[in-house]
């Protein structure tokens, strides 16, 4: 599959992990670049993001109406293993979703889960929605059956995005949304979930919005359950994490669990390797 890839890479000296961003429905690569993927290069990381098939500049858009959850976990593995190293793997939202089930079945040194879709799926919050929130619900409908150009952007600035974040964003975003697979929406809803058990001796860090109107609270904390750890949710911010008027702290955060967990991690492998080569002698 031809796939878009972008590519930030530092100027100097590159973090020995790099960091592989998978973006949500309707969206794509782009997503990524505004802000958090300059973000990390600066600070030493090489940060990739992909667009899935028939998102983006990827090839594949004839499936983009039926492409299934795992044909998205196959594009993640098909870049993942163009790199020198596994990366760290980043999903906002559905693409969440689609690190979970890659984590089920590939290896990775760790992940960051951002308004992630819970491991049990979207129906929970589709039923909330309709009855807590049965405008927006109306809308996304809408958009799912016909497509983003349906939306005057006053959906989706409720669903996506809190009332600081400026209108020139939420237009700039508005005319790069494009249409997503009826049938992954489905697998999210139930059809193809990952296994609601931890990967164990895998750190995650779960990310989530106090205004989300997509992943309620419940749904956050059920994620990081299953990752046996505790969400951090930034106040004021809503479901487009990457994009909204604070997100500097959301990217602050990451870097920082990034440069902690990463670390750990590389020194376990020393400890083990000395180990290891103190037997064999």
């Amino acid at each position: 599959m031809n796939l878009e890839i972008i590519s930030r890479k530092p100027k100097g000296k590159s973090h020995a992990t790099p960091l592989l961003f998978v973006h949500g429905a309707y969206g794509g690569a782009w997503i990524w670049d505004q802000h958090f993927l300059p973000y990390f290069a600066e600070r030493g990381y090489e940060a990739h993001a992909l667009s899935l098939r028939g998102h983006g500049e990827s090839g594949g858009w004839e499936q983009v109406g039926v492409a299934r959850l795992r044909q998205y976990v196959d594009d993640v593995a098909q870049v993942a293993d163009t790199l020198e190293t596994p990366p760290v793997l980043i999903g906002h939202s559905m693409g969440g979703m689609v690190v979970q089930k890659y984590l089920h079945e590939h290896a990775t040194p760790a992940a960051v889960l951002m308004a992630s879709v819970p491991p049990h799926g979207l129906a929970g919050s589709f039923v909330g929605m309709a009855f807590g929130n049965p405008g927006l619900f109306l809308d996304m409908a809408m958009m799912q059956v016909f497509g983003p150009k349906v939306s005057d952007g006053e959906s989706v600035r409720r669903a996506l995005f809190s009332d600081e974040t400026s209108q020139e964003t939420i237009d700039k975003m508005l005319h790069r949304l494009q249409g997503e697979s009826t049938m992954a929406i489905l697998d999210l809803m139930g059809m193809d979930l990952p296994p609601s058990t931890p990967t164990l001796d895998l750190p995650v860090l779960v990310l989530g919005a106090e205004n989300d109107s997509f992943v309620y609270r419940g749904a956050l904390e059920a994620t990081a359950k299953t990752y046996r750890t505790r969400p951090v949710v930034f106040p004021q911010m809503a479901h487009a994490m990457m994009l909204e008027h604070h997100w500097e702290t959301v990217a602050e955060t990451m870097f920082r669990w990034l440069n902690k967990t990463l670390s750990n991690e590389e020194i376990g492998r020393s400890t083990l390797n000395t180990a290891k080569g103190a037997a064999a002698a």
